[in-house]
């Protein structure tokens, strides 16, 4: 199967926040695949699918556990319309743009084995909702000029092609999104503002599948068209966003706005690139640095290494896959290794993972580092019985063959902030189960955020399966059309 390709698409689009005054904003996120049966094929399967006046903070509430055996994707639960109806969405940093299923829609599904009620966004009745068509700048701008044979009545529609071969289109309209905004320690109280949004009428591939149903996806990408970077561009909320995937506890921390506490060290994010792309310098197995080729970081558009919360593995180029695997094992000898799916690399393990196998550091511009244990590269399928997260992505795509892709395996358990203002992204251990404190940027004042688990509240969880579910959007292939 192949990885998808990696380009970027800037959709410019127009918002406006309805919201008088300065305020901080909460979602309610959850994972996708939280407890529920699948093949690590599908895991594999499912990443291939995709990917002036300040609010001070949006805290999306997390749910679901990010180990790769019970959990997949984070999605987050929003309101939008007059009167407000709920809509589950993907929150996806390897994208940008919101869109949702709508009423009339072909192929799009009703139902969801996720354990989740499914709603089909209708403009019409929304007392709020407004159609963009063909003829408004946010169009033009989209399309980059005029629309061949527009007319002042035609809507201003989307087509977005993934990797795997789906694909949604639609168009795209103006409604209010219900937000929670944070107004003290561990307290919030609905808000509202407006967006422009994509309204999908017509889904392919697996974007119509009943499985890994949701209503949609909401970006968090770095281009015009992602939510964060909408409300910034009116000074509503800074271009600061964090989250800590707890796979412990489960749920986690989902927040925009400036985090005081804890302190994260980071990495310059590297320019004019679709995605959250970092300057990896060096990779260490159990003390040693592996002896690599020079230009194998290279962080032009063919290669470099990209952080994607989109993701759930961990993908590796044949030149650092094949040593890295060799390293890592080179203590095992006596461990009998065997694919699983035709991809998989797995064995058998009574012993302590941890005692037994190397801890992995990433190096970074800047002196960040990312270590990651065994027990984080590593999961368990049955009693005993063990495979490897990491991916050779040379042996499974000629596009993107050189790319390090880093998803929420190695990022779990870790406090993740994504600086758009100043351009950098870091991170740094952290108990996912605990708080952070973020600041109100009207009044000065320091707020806590607590973590979430909207799963528990939900019944999601249906305890640990025998079989790994993997895999959240890989990356997208992005294309929208007249």
């Amino acid at each position: 199967m192949e990885i998808a390709r990696f380009s970027i698409v800037n959709l410019l689009l127009v918002i406006s926040f309805l919201s008088s005054g300065d305020c901080n904003l909460v979602f309610k996120v959850q994972h996708k695949f939280n407890g529920r049966q699948r093949s690590l094929s599908a895991f594999k399967a499912h990443d291939m699918h995709r990917r002036g006046r300040f609010l001070s903070a949006i805290d999306l509430e997390l749910g679901g556990n990010g180990h790769p055996s019970e959990s997949g994707l984070y999605f987050a639960k929003i309101g939008l319309g007059t009167p407000a109806k709920d809509y589950y969405v993907q929150v996806d940093t390897g994208s940008d743009l919101l869109w949702v299923n709508c009423a009339g829609c072909t192929n799009c599904p009703r139902k969801s084995d996720l354990g989740i009620e499914l709603t089909l966004y209708n403009p019409s009745s929304s007392s709020t909702s407004n159609l963009v068509t063909c003829d408004q700048d946010f169009c033009t701008s989209s399309h980059d000029g005029p629309i061949p044979g527009c007319t002042p009545d035609l809507n201003c529609e989307y087509t977005v092609s993934y990797g795997d071969g789906s694909s949604t289109t639609g168009y795209f309209v103006e409604d209010r999104v219900v937000l929670d905004q944070v107004t003290g320690n561990f307290r919030t109280a609905s808000t509202n503002g407006s967006i422009v949004f994509g309204c999908g009428a017509q889904q392919s591939g697996q974007l119509g599948a009943t499985s890994a149903a949701v209503d949609g996806i909401l970006g968090f990408g770095q281009s015009n068209s992602s939510m964060i970077l909408q409300l910034a561009s009116l000074g509503k909320v800074r271009r600061i966003f964090a989250h800590c995937l707890d796979n412990i506890k489960g749920g986690g921390i989902f927040a925009i706005g400036e985090v005081v506490q804890p302190k994260v060290h980071t990495t310059p994010l590297v320019q004019q690139q679709a995605h959250y792309n970092v300057a990896m310098k060096a990779i260490e197995v159990g003390g040693d640095m592996l002896n690599l080729p020079t230009d194998v970081f290279d962080t032009d558009l063919s290669r470099g290494t990209i952080i994607d919360s989109g993701t759930t593995l961990a993908y590796l180029p044949d030149e650092i896959y094949e040593p890295l695997i060799a390293k890592i094992f080179a203590g095992q000898t006596g461990l009998k290794l065997h694919t699983v799916e035709k991809q998989f690399t797995c064995f058998q393990y009574n012993g302590n993972i941890d005692d037994g196998f190397p801890d992995v550091t990433f190096h970074f511009e800047g002196s960040l580092s990312l270590r990651v244990r065994p027990r984080e590269y590593l999961f368990d399928i049955d009693s005993d019985k063990w495979c490897v997260g990491w991916q050779n992505s040379g042996a499974q795509s000629r596009d993107g063959k050189g790319m390090i892709l880093l998803g929420d395996l190695v990022l779990q358990n870790r406090l993740v902030l994504y600086d758009l203002e100043n351009q950098t992204i870091g991170w740094t251990e952290y108990n996912c189960s605990s708080s952070i404190k973020v600041r109100d940027e009207k009044s000065g004042g320091i707020y806590t955020v607590g973590p979430h688990d909207l799963s528990s509240a939900s019944s999601l969880r249906t305890g640990r399966t025998s079989v790994v579910l993997f895999i959240l959007m890989l990356t997208m292939l992005h294309s929208f059309t007249n």
